[in-house]
């Protein structure tokens, strides 16, 4: 009895003992595919819509206030320069000419009296049938008179002036994009009334996310299509940059000039594609990426010991397909592609041809 008993335990230990074992066989190497890290050139861009939009734009206003008596053109109507537009009622500035006509007529009548007056006493001064003093009063109306004249001549200048201003005509040939007025409606001076697009040279203008500008200002050569149409894709280059960022929007406007006579009118939605300096950096496509505490990170592969870690690294663009690391890897790196879902800090992998 005693003699199984020692055996019970013998074959007992001996199980405890092949478990041990086999709890430390190591697991086989997880399977994985890698790629050879290795530096490319690539060049950051970006397709942004906008529009197209005239070259020189123009606000048109009444330079004096009144009531909106008549308009005639409307959004869209295309004016040639001097083409009535609008008027103001012109009833006060008619009634200011008017007087300012009487009050010349009057100074002329009074210029014609004094220079009588100072030409007779000049005759008379020379046959000394009149004191000097009397022929020096005569010349001083008459100076007066004459500079009364002037002043109503002004005077009149300025209402007529003033009634030229109720009528509103455009200095340019161009087309109306906007309109701020309408019949019946009181304006005040330099209040917008309509806006115009000059005939002439065509910009595209496109509104670009400031992040784009963070490394510089992009290529000046752009590639231009409709949106409508992007097989009618014209080469042209950027006009003008502007120097400040719109504080709503968070974009700088730039202005890429259209060759004249390309056949796309005002408005018309256009597609524009930016480019920036080609840089270096290492190319690694999408099924690479893991997270390393929620931020950006590749599977390193250990040649050494075929072992893997997670390496945190720099993203300077995700592009369609792939994305480009500025940091944390170097060329010649074994990267996980593939297989790396499941994998752990340390773990052996094998690979094709490993």
């Amino acid at each position: 009895m005693q003699s199984f008993r020692l055996l019970g335990i013998g074959l007992a230990c001996a199980v405890l003992a092949a478990c041990e074992e086999k709890a430390e066989v190591a697991p086989p190497p997880q399977q994985v595919r890698v790629v050879t890290a290795s530096k490319a050139q690539y060049q950051p861009g970006a397709e942004i819509t906008g529009e197209v939009k005239a070259r020189v734009q123009t606000e048109l206003s009444f330079r004096v206030s009144g009531r909106v008596l008549e308009r005639r053109v409307d959004v869209g109507s295309h004016v040639r320069a001097g083409d009535v537009l609008a008027r103001l009622n012109d009833t006060e500035q008619q009634a200011d000419v008017s007087v300012a006509r009487a009050a010349l007529e009057s100074a002329q009548a009074v210029v014609v009296q004094k220079t009588l007056a100072f030409e007779r006493s000049k005759s008379l001064l020379q046959s000394q049938a009149v004191p000097r003093a009397v022929f020096d009063d005569a010349q001083k109306e008459l100076l007066s008179a004459q500079a009364s004249l002037e002043a109503a001549e002004a005077a009149l200048a300025a209402v007529e002036d003033a009634l030229s201003y109720t009528v509103l005509k455009p200095a340019a040939d161009g087309i109306i994009t906007s309109r701020g007025i309408e019949a019946g409606q009181v304006v005040s001076a330099a209040q917008s009334a309509f806006t115009l697009a000059h005939d002439g040279s065509r910009d595209a203008v496109f509104d670009v996310f400031e992040a784009f500008f963070l490394d510089g200002r992009p290529l000046s050569d752009i590639e231009v299509a409709p949106v409508s149409d992007p097989s009618l894709e014209v080469h042209a280059r950027i006009r003008e940059v502007s120097p400040v960022i719109d504080a709503k929007a968070g974009t700088i406007r730039i202005k890429v000039g259209i060759q004249e006579g390309t056949p796309w009118p005002l408005g018309t939605p256009v597609v524009g594609r930016l480019r920036a300096s080609s840089r270096d950096g290492i190319v690694l496509p999408y099924t690479a990426l893991a997270s390393a505490e929620g931020e950006p990170a590749v599977w390193l592969v250990n040649t050494q010991n075929r072992s893997v870690s997670l390496r945190k690294i720099s993203v300077d663009r995700y592009r369609q397909s792939d994305f480009v690391v500025t940091g944390g890897v170097a060329a010649q790196d074994l990267i996980v592609t593939e297989g790396g879902k499941f994998l752990k800090e340390g773990q052996a992998v094998a690979w094709d041809g490993k």
